[in-house]
């Protein structure tokens, strides 16, 4: 067979033909009499033999091995390719991404654009402080697309940077609260956190009804940190989480002030100094754990929390029973 015969038949140009028999990966077994190139079925079989391993994207160097070598093995080179397209698939998909972040930004011409990209590589520097500025801009410039915020404040570990990407995430309102929601999913515990740390930065009520739900997740830290926006938000629910943190000793200045806030109702004053009461009765709080639970009494106003006090001002713990006696005196000097 000639080789525009050849062509036809494989799809592979005679101008390619030409090029793997100069680089021997196959030859015509023949000539004809006018000197043509004649090829045989054995020749166009290993034809499509190369095509098939090129599709596979083996260069045509490991295609010469795989065909000549007896001893060549498939194993390693097959996972090195497995290795390249998944690289190759992750350039392309990162692309992708920065593609439709560039479009959601609705660029009005290419220096809308360049400024998109800007802050998007901006976003990922290693530098600190240029991601901080990246932040920053993202509102006061050119409206960065909230995913891309949001996938920032997930991965940031730098608290400085971190608060800046928070504070331009809330400037969108609820646009990524669907993410976050997401990142409290994370099987990362650090991602879990920075989730429910920026939920509770976004002050709608969309956030708060996500930050109750966070309060049974079987993650303890993001229990504790929605437990502590609820209670800012004045949102009973939070009370039990808040009074665990004082017992556990986990944030427990933040626990005290959140349940204080939750006390200026007076519904709440009551069930909180109850609440506290009940803990202190705990036979297997030790003594630092009973002090913290009676200092937490002090900013709790109403008759609950005096009766509370004045019993504990006996108690058998000396230091709980000067803390409790500390604070009565405190709180009759305001009332005189």
């Amino acid at each position: 067979m000639l080789i525009g015969d050849v062509a036809r038949r494989s799809g592979v140009s005679a101008r390619m033909l030409r090029h793997y028999e100069s680089l021997g990966l196959v030859r015509p077994t023949g000539r004809t009499g006018s000197g043509y190139r004649e090829y045989s079925n054995e020749d166009i079989r290993r034809i499509f033999h190369i095509e098939s391993l090129r599709s596979l994207g083996l260069s045509l160097r490991d295609v010469r091995r795989a065909l000549d070598d007896p001893d060549f093995a498939p194993a390693e080179l097959v996972d090195d390719l497995i290795r390249q397209t998944r690289d190759r698939i992750a350039a392309e998909t990162e692309l992708l991404t920065r593609l439709r972040r560039i479009g959601a930004a609705e660029p009005a011409g290419w220096e809308d654009v360049l400024q998109v990209v800007t802050l998007l590589q901006a976003l990922v520097s290693k530098s600190a402080a240029a991601r901080q500025r990246a932040a920053l801009s993202a509102v006061e410039e050119l409206s960065v697309p909230v995913e891309a915020l949001v996938e920032a404040v997930l991965s940031e570990s730098d608290p400085n940077v971190a608060g800046a990407l928070r504070w331009a995430l809330a400037q969108s309102g609820e646009d990524g609260l669907a993410l976050l929601a997401e990142g409290l999913g994370s099987p990362a515990a650090e991602v879990r956190k920075r989730a429910v740390q920026s939920i509770a930065e976004l002050p709608n009520g969309a956030a708060t009804a996500l930050l109750k739900d966070a309060l049974t997740s079987p993650d303890i830290v993001v229990r504790r940190h929605a437990a502590l926006a609820l209670g800012a938000r004045g949102v009973a629910d939070a009370v039990p989480t808040l009074l665990d943190m004082i017992v556990e000793e986990r944030n427990d200045a933040d626990a005290a002030d959140a349940l204080s806030t939750l006390a200026s109702d007076a519904a709440l004053a009551d069930q909180i100094a109850t609440g506290l009461v009940d803990r202190l009765a705990h036979d297997t709080i030790g003594s630092p754990a009973r002090r913290r639970l009676t200092q937490a009494l002090a900013d709790i106003p109403g008759a609950p929390a005096s009766r509370a006090l004045a019993d504990l001002s006996c108690d058998e713990d000396r230091a709980v029973a000067l803390t409790a006696t500390y604070i009565l005196k405190l709180r009759n000097a305001r009332v005189c």
